[in-house]
């Protein structure tokens, strides 16, 4: 029993370094989605221009991005300038997150519009269903209409080739 005894703290040491050799491997950016693999969910909510009720079915049917932001969100402005670029060969929705129309369409307004449809989602309802955290946070949906990968943080060149791109590839259409 005493030599157990004796044992004992090198066993608990070598758990404790294991466990943080295995934290060194995870990313602190990265949250797992339950919705992974399920379909965007139900949703009703309005263009921000002009007001129309959208819902799923307003979705497009091939490959697209559905980013989440918003006027007051620095990371926003600095991905914009990619998001802008990647529209011109990728469908890019966008989901407006906690924010006002005018404040919205005026940052558009400068910046330019990369999305090929606006949600406004002002109380964060269509957020939630999707388990957003906070603005920017961008969904890989297939054409089907089902979640592939979820990415917070900003999107950019590298993001885009380490993570998107390679499940644009295994699910196209």
């Amino acid at each position: 029993m005493s030599r157990m005894l004796v044992w004992l703290p090198l066993v608990l040491f070598a758990v404790l370094v294991g466990f943080f050799f295995r934290g060194l491997d995870l990313n602190p950016g990265e949250q797992p989605s339950a919705l992974i693999g399920k379909p965007v969910p139900e949703f009703l909510a309005t263009d921000l221009y002009t007001g129309q009720s959208l819902s799923n079915k307003d979705l497009p049917n091939q490959p697209y991005l559905l980013n989440v932001w918003a006027s007051w969100c620095i990371t926003c402005q600095v991905e914009h300038p990619f998001l802008t670029k990647l529209s011109q060969t990728l469908p890019i929705v966008g989901l407006n997150y906690k924010d006002t129309i005018p404040a919205s369409t005026n940052w558009l307004g400068k910046l330019g519009d990369p999305y090929q449809m606006q949600i406004s989602d002002p109380n964060g309802r269509l957020g939630l269903d999707l388990g957003v955290a906070g603005a920017p946070e961008t969904f890989v949906v297939d054409a089907r209409g089902i979640i592939r990968l979820k990415i917070q943080g900003e999107i950019n060149d590298r993001v885009y080739e380490r993570d998107i791109q390679p499940i644009l590839e295994e699910f196209k259409p």
